[in-house]
């Protein structure tokens, strides 16, 4: 069985909408208290006896719309109490109309519950191993012992035909000002920084281009017009260093969510082969075997 990048990026929305080392406390029940005797989740509010927890209010603070985000907690305290309460009441309103029972409310609480599910799946079973030092280990691997990657500062000038390319070569070799003539003639947007591109890697640019660039040294200008997809460049190459190794602090989240997507993949593979599974076509008829000729193309990874 091979898992699409789709399936995988899916889950791995799922698991990243909640911290993965947090454990949320439930709040349905009171929580226990301190040596101090304060309830470390207090109940905040009943609603016809249904009880309204800070744990619940610390919930929705997760995702708070940005104009709310700003506001100090003794400001926002008032204003999610009050959704919150709003919430409850309009729950109890709906449960005396007897919604509870509607089959399509019936069918989203059941995808609520398997959602909720398939995240404390994945928390509680890749949570633990998302630590600090499996994080630096892979750092360690992966980044702080690698060779930096060789980058260059160039400038370009970009025309639609060789014969102006090489007209504009001809101004430069007579001591004509490149950012002038990048100003004057070229149709990349970037002409008005005077053709200038910055640093880049090599695979940051299209072959053609890179392949020329990377090969002239220091304040060279190219002789001969490079032809690439989007025309013909004049191309000034300014400077070479070699890129060092990424911070820690710089890479840290693209680890995490590294070992998250494999964690992730090892566990849908693992639930997936502890269950049984019969795939119908959109008309409710059997699907094909896998393998036979009416079988659909498998999709990608």
């Amino acid at each position: 069985m091979r898992l699409s990048r789709f399936t995988l990026a899916v889950l791995a929305s799922t698991a990243l909408a909640y911290p993965l080392a947090a454990q949320a406390q439930s709040s349905t029940a009171p929580a226990a208290t301190t040596t101090d005797t304060k309830p470390k989740n207090p109940v905040i509010a009943t609603v016809n006896g249904e009880d309204i927890y800070l744990s619940d209010m610390q919930d929705m603070s997760r995702n708070l719309p940005q104009q709310l985000q700003s506001m100090s907690p003794e400001q926002l305290y008032p204003i999610l109490l009050d959704q919150l309460v709003d919430q409850k009441a309009m729950a109890v309103q709906a449960r005396k109309d007897g919604l509870m029972n509607d089959p399509a409310v019936k069918r989203q609480i059941e995808v609520g519950t398997e959602q909720v599910l398939q995240g404390a799946l994945i928390r509680q079973t890749i949570g633990p191993d998302i630590t600090a030092d499996a994080i630096k280990a892979i750092y360690d691997k992966d980044y702080a012992n690698k060779p930096g990657v060789e980058e260059i500062h160039a400038r370009h000038i970009l025309v639609a035909s060789e014969s102006q390319a090489e007209d504009i070569i001809k101004q430069l070799d007579k001591g004509a000002d490149f950012a002038t003539l990048a100003k004057k003639y070229s149709t990349d947007p970037g002409s008005v920084n005077g053709g200038d591109l910055g640093w880049f890697k090599k695979t940051d640019m299209v072959p053609a281009f890179a392949d020329a660039a990377f090969a002239m040294k220091d304040n060279q200008i190219s002789q001969t017009p490079v032809h690439s997809q989007f025309g013909y460049h004049v191309i000034q190459v300014l400077g070479h260093r070699t890129d060092a190794a990424p911070a820690l602090a710089d890479v840290q989240d693209k680890i995490r969510n590294q070992l998250i997507q494999e964690g992730i993949h090892k566990l849908l593979a693992q639930a997936r082969a502890g269950v049984t599974v019969k795939e119908f076509a959109p008309d409710g008829s059997p699907m094909p075997a896998a393998g036979s000729p009416a079988a659909p193309a498998a999709s990608g990874n």
